[in-house]
């Protein structure tokens, strides 16, 4: 396959992937919404007498909302694009077999140099999306380089302990798969590489490039279960290393305790809200209110952390996981290890497959999917509460 032809291959895999994260991230924001929409209607007909005729329109707009809530699981299936198909991959192998292909994609003018660990351990992974990941970092490299250079590609066994990951916030400790693709092209300042993995974000001429490579190498990584970290200065080339987890053995299934009956949705305790959605965090508000609550509400992660070193006494963490700045999970860790013994309840309009792809939440943590009813909502924190 000539470099054309690949390039053009490349291009219209970003689009697939931009396309994907559109389609999520609109389905997203429609629960958001419907999660205010049937939340308030629960509550209109909590309030309504049976005979009032006034419940017939009411339930019609409930009905009509959950038909919505029906398109957008459509748009979380759009946004798969193509199923993971998971499986043992060593990536000395697929270098080794892709050499001709990524000298072909660099040029004439950039050599390609490899350090390879000669006892590299084989990933879990979807062998095509690694492939895509690998071909757009030598792209970008590629016109990073535009006088010629050198891309060093090198893979590594590392063991990153809690010193490191400390530095690396949400990166665990432990052993990773390490792919390391640098160049020597002109570097990235500090507020190009805030803006690296945007879709549509560039620095190079935007005519030429789509601006998706790396916004798809970050989508695949996470998907994958890895993290990406870059490192650049202006002039002094660019390194994007790629921390893959290596599969663990099988073990035994944890046996969670199985919940007591729940008797009351009502309770008593102090629950911090933390949504960014206005609508969303009014209603959830109003509805734990009226089932007997005490609510403390926020819309930034960072006022809620605020709160973790005063007095106020927090019995539940409600938190959204998708947010600006400090997403749930972290605020979740940083909470937990401020107030330890603080039960935290997640929420999210992503369906907990995505999640979980993503992830951005463990298995075994209590989660509750938007759009929620009142009911719902309700008895997931009572059932967290205990």
């Amino acid at each position: 396959m000539d470099t054309q032809a690949l390039e053009a291959r490349l291009r219209e895999a970003n689009k697939l992937e931009a396309l994907a994260r559109f389609a999520r991230g609109v389905a997203h924001d429609f629960n958001n919404i419907f999660t205010a929409v049937t939340a308030n209607c629960d509550l209109l007909l909590e309030d309504t007498a049976a005979d009032d005729p006034r419940r017939t329109e009411v339930v019609a707009i409930r009905e009509a909302v959950e038909r919505a809530t029906d398109l957008t699981r459509r748009l979380f299936k759009l946004g798969a694009v193509q199923p993971l198909e998971s499986e043992l991959v060593d990536l000395n192998d697929m270098l080794r077999t892709s050499e001709q292909e990524l000298s072909a994609l660099a040029g004439d003018r950039i050599a390609i140099a490899t350090a390879l660990e000669p006892r590299f351990s084989p990933i879990t992974a979807d062998p095509r999306e690694l492939k895509q990941v690998l071909l757009n970092l030598v792209l970008n490299a590629r016109d990073a380089m535009t006088d010629g250079g050198q891309i060093t590609i090198e893979t590594a066994n590392v063991l990153l302990d809690e010193t490191y990951a400390a530095d690396h916030r949400l990166m665990p400790h432990g052993h990773y798969a390490l792919l390391a693709v640098t160049d020597t092209g002109t570097g990235m300042d500090a507020e190009a590489r805030a803006h690296l993995f945007e879709p549509y974000f560039t620095t190079r001429d935007r005519s030429a490039r789509s601006g998706l490579g790396l916004a798809t190498v970050y989508g695949v990584v996470k998907r994958s279960g890895g993290f990406v970290w870059v490192y650049s200065e202006p002039g002094l080339g660019t390194s994007v290393k790629i921390y893959l987890p290596l599969p663990r053995a099988p073990g035994p299934e944890p046996v969670l305790p199985t919940p007591a009956p729940i008797v009351s949705l009502r309770g008593t305790e102090t629950i911090l809200l933390v949504e960014d959605e206005d609508s969303v965090r009014a209603v959830a508000r109003h509805v734990l209110q009226r089932h007997g609550y005490a609510v403390i509400e926020v819309a930034r992660p960072e006022d809620a952390l605020a709160l973790a070193d005063t007095p106020q006494a927090v019995d539940l963490l409600l938190t959204d996981i998708v947010m600006p700045g400090v997403g749930g999970r972290a605020l979740a860790a940083q909470f937990a290890a401020r107030r330890p013994g603080t039960r935290v309840l997640f929420m999210s309009g992503y369906p907990a497959a995505a999640i979980g792809r993503h992830q951005m939440l463990e298995r075994g943590l209590a989660f509750l999917q938007k759009p929620f009813s009142a009911a719902a909502l309700a008895q997931k924190v009572r059932e967290v509460l205990g």
